[in-house]
């Protein structure tokens, strides 16, 4: 049965329950994704985020409840109809050895392959397209496994783009890169989310950037939602506290005038 959309969502996971064989991460969760908005997940290290992620691009079935997209189940979609809408980009994505930036870009149009058709103008265009919104138009021909860690990233968020989704869901974009690469690839999603509409869905550990590049926090506490709304709503200090079991200040961003949080203790 179709199940109607939330306001302004295409996404939407209603009841989940989600988990590894016997253990249980995630009970009976609901959560809409706004549609053309970045949303981002934090919480403290094993509390559901990357789990709650997974569900909702469909590499996890639910034990219980069901994600929709566009109103009807996933799990009833076929896998190029998901491809084709949504995109997910894992933590630390692996690649055969010697692969090159366009030759990776290039998987995103797998979707759209198919036994008459095997490659297309129109696929080379949006890989063309991808490589030049990411500035890596030259270094198109080297090999993925030569460049420093925040081209990589680039290049695999190029493939997401080549794939043409509307919704791009992103676990740990940032991880193990240094804060010049992590701002260089956040603003590049922001530009992506501001020019083309993307609907992004975000796992970060750095709360201050998720607050700076968030229209919308969802906080998460042991496989449920603790706090979920605007930055200003969710970044205070006793939302902190809960999640975190962290002691802190809230401060205006000097930047962006969003919720910055300074750390003063952990608490017992």
């Amino acid at each position: 049965m179709d199940y109607p959309n939330l306001i302004n969502s295409r996404l939407e996971a209603q009841n989940i329950t989600l988990g590894y064989d016997n253990k249980t991460i995630i009970t009976d969760l609901s959560l809409g994704i706004l549609s053309g908005k970045i949303t981002i997940l934090i919480g403290a290290n094993g509390c559901g985020k990357s789990t709650l992620l997974k569900g909702l691009a469909r590499l996890l079935k639910p034990k219980q409840g069901s994600v929709y997209l566009d109103g009807k189940a996933i799990s009833k979609l076929s896998s190029k109809q998901v491809a084709k809408t949504l995109g997910i980009l894992p933590q630390n994505p692996s690649s055969p050895e010697g692969l090159t930036v366009k030759e990776l870009v290039s998987q995103g149009r797998y979707p759209y392959q198919n036994w008459w058709q095997q490659w297309s103008k129109e696929d080379e265009t949006f890989v063309n397209q991808a490589l030049i919104s990411t500035d890596l138009r030259s270094l198109a021909d080297r090999p993925l496994n030569s460049l420093s860690g925040g081209q990589r990233q680039r290049a695999w968020i190029a493939m997401s783009l080549a794939q043409n989704t509307d919704i791009l869901l992103l676990d740990e974009p940032t991880t193990f890169l240094d804060l010049a690469h992590q701002i260089e690839i956040l603003d590049l999603l922001h530009e992506l989310n501001q020019t083309a509409q993307k609907t992004l869905v975000i796992v970060l550990h750095d709360l201050n950037l998720a607050s700076r590049y968030a229209d919308y926090l969802v906080a998460m506490k042991q496989g449920k939602i603790y706090a979920q709304g605007t930055p200003e709503i969710v970044m205070t200090e006793e939302v902190i506290e809960a999640v975190f079991n962290l002691e802190s200040h809230i401060l205006p961003d000097p930047i962006t005038q969003k919720p910055m949080c300074i750390p003063i203790k952990k608490l017992t």
